[in-house]
């Protein structure tokens, strides 16, 4: 079987060490295996992507000396692939258009009873699902209706005190998980949405990512099923954190691949710093 990793960074600030953990991590397994190492730039926030941070990604990649297979995917170029997965998703009724502001949300699971977090925040107290529909709205984000389509699921996960396979419930589904949005007003899509329809048509087959993404994970893997996509094998692996344990995040311009180079590391030490 071929073995093909990814890294999909967003062009929406700088690269940090975590980057560079996940991106080596996953250079390193593809070429270990003999397989392909291919990248993805995941740029549907319009708002937010520049095309200097895009820059920048390759330049750091380069630095590092990782090299990828093949073009680079661009999901600004994918929109039409992500409107065909939705439409077909609201022609079997698995979507519901939904008006709801944060600020409605937030409300809503106020009561003691409600605000169960799940892999995207708040789960969603179900406030637009069942009002009556017809065509599908331009102006609405679509939600995925859980409760209809809840199954059993289960993935191969290979990441250290993890490994083995990881199975979720319908009923996991629809108390820990909920209606997640599928495409959100101001793209037309969702990083599970797109993730999972890239991820298929790279032909990925290994996808080793942060373990702050596990939880995702089970939404990816529903909704391979429902759109009849491989599953590939997980690694989630472990976060790189601050020296007050906190996770990396590209506002800590601190930790910048880019401040370590103008201070004059090297792609070893970038290596040692992360534990490879």
């Amino acid at each position: 079987m071929a073995f093909v990793t990814r890294f999909a960074p967003s062009p929406t600030g700088p690269l940090h060490l975590g980057h560079a953990y996940s991106a080596l991590l996953a250079h390193d397994a593809a070429r270990a295996h003999g397989g392909a190492f291919v990248l993805r730039i995941e740029d549907i926030d319009a708002t937010r992507c520049r095309p200097a941070w895009e820059t920048q990604i390759y330049d750091d990649l380069q630095w590092l000396r990782i090299a990828w297979d093949g073009e680079v995917m661009r999901q600004c170029n994918r929109l039409p692939a992500y409107e065909a997965a939705l439409q077909s998703l609201w022609d079997k009724g698995m979507l519901y258009p939904c008006t709801c502001t944060r600020r409605d949300i937030e409300s809503a699971t106020s009561a003691p009873q409600e605000g169960i977090l799940g892999p995207d925040g708040p789960i969603y107290p179900g406030t637009c699902r069942g009002i009556p529909t017809g065509a599908r709205p331009a102006d609405a984000a679509l939600r995925l209706n859980i409760a209809a389509i809840a199954r059993q699921t289960s993935f191969t996960e290979m990441g250290d005190g993890l490994a083995g396979r990881v199975g979720t419930t319908a009923q996991d589904y629809v108390q820990s998980i909920g209606d997640v949005v599928l495409a959100r007003r101001d793209m037309g899509t969702s990083y599970h949405l797109s993730a999972v329809l890239d991820d298929a048509a790279q032909g990925i087959t290994h996808v080793l990512r942060g373990a702050d993404l596990f939880q995702a994970t089970r939404i990816h893997v529903l909704l391979q099923q429902i759109l009849g996509l491989p599953t590939p094998i997980y690694h989630h692996h472990r976060l790189i954190r601050d020296d007050n344990g906190k996770r990396l995040a590209k506002r800590d311009d601190a930790r910048a691949l880019s401040k370590y180079r103008s201070d004059g590391a090297s792609p070893a030490d970038i290596r040692a710093m992360v534990g490879l």
